[in-house]
């Protein structure tokens, strides 16, 4: 499974490389979603990607941007001071009588300070550091579809929820963020062969048995332990990978686009590593045909996934 990937957060490199159209009505909907809903999680590089961008959209899209900011610095700041007086009043306790629940109250607000702390420098950061491209399952990413025979690039939750089923999909199926190559007919046949997509990447990340990645057998009073990969591409270059999309409605809910990696048995080098699955990435000729699937032609989408860039994937134990 591919559980993590750095992507081009950057929508105009879409349309520089490819030719692309930026999806604004769909980016300007998010952004505004937001701003009720902190469970959205867009990369801070795909906000700044915005920055730039002229007219009333990008003014729109910007103080939605800075208003989620200040909400955000507003929250954990409440959580700064609510945590300072619990460690006071947890010291102070502690003066006169120690326990295990106040010592455990201590430890728990001074990392809770730190966390908040972090994550309020990191909110004012404005450098772009290399996790602001990275996304997880559950962020957003920018994917190159097709529409009215156009390229267009829309912003896409990474965990696919098919049109039609339900929303506890996401639950039930939290692995949905991959389509499995074997599984295109049967759990993705909705979408293979009519909603395809592309995003671009140029790293990604697996987790991976600990004793696997050391290329040995499992000690015999040994637990199972993961570490994490990450996985580069040598020579470095940006990776087409393959994608499968879903645009969900349901009444009384916001529209859905959220999209899924196809995954295939991994080269020899991941396998060694390893790992059992990987990410496909597509040559750039096929890029035309892989987005205008024909459902009746499976067998010229299959070759696609084929006829893949193969290029040798260094590997590294990731930050």
């Amino acid at each position: 499974m591919c559980y993590s990937a750095k992507i081009i957060q950057d929508h105009r490199q879409y349309v520089r490389s490819f030719g692309a159209q930026i999806g604004i009505k769909e980016f300007v909907e998010l952004f505004w979603r937001r701003r009720a809903d902190p469970k959205i999680k867009i990369p801070k590089a795909m906000e700044a990607a915005f920055a730039e961008l002229e007219g009333e959209e990008g003014d729109r899209i910007r103080a939605m941007i800075d208003e989620f900011k200040a909400q955000s610095a507003t929250e954990l700041e409440q959580k700064l001071f609510a945590q300072r007086k619990r460690l006071a009043d947890a010291e102070r306790a502690l003066l006169t009588k120690t326990t295990k629940a106040l010592t455990e109250s201590k430890r728990i607000a001074s990392d809770k300070i730190d966390d908040a702390r972090t994550k309020l420098a990191d909110l004012q950061r404005t450098e772009l550091g290399d996790m602001d491209s990275r996304i997880f399952p559950d962020h957003y990413a920018p994917v190159m579809v097709m529409e009215g025979g156009k390229r267009v690039v829309k912003p896409m939750r990474y965990r696919c929820r098919p049109a039609g089923k339900p929303a506890f999909y996401d639950e039930k199926f939290p692995g949905t963020y991959n389509a499995r190559r074997d599984n295109l007919e049967g759990f993705w046949k909705g979408q293979f062969g009519y909603t395809h997509g592309i995003t671009v990447a140029t790293t990604f990340y697996e987790n991976v048995n600990r004793h696997r990645a050391e290329g040995r057998e499992l000690g015999v009073h040994e637990k199972v332990s993961n570490v994490r990969l990450e996985f580069k591409p040598n020579p470095q270059q940006d990776l087409l990978v393959a994608c499968l999309w879903s645009h969900w409605t349901a009444p009384g809910e916001p529209d859905l686009l959220s999209f899924a990696a196809i995954t295939d048995e991994p080269p020899p080098e991941v396998a060694a590593a390893g790992h059992d699955r990987c990410i496909i990435p597509i040559n750039a000729e096929n890029i035309e045909t892989w987005l205008n699937p024909d459902p009746s032609d499976l067998v010229a989408q299959y070759a696609i996934l084929d006829d893949r860039a193969r290029p040798y994937y260094e590997h590294r134990m990731a930050a």
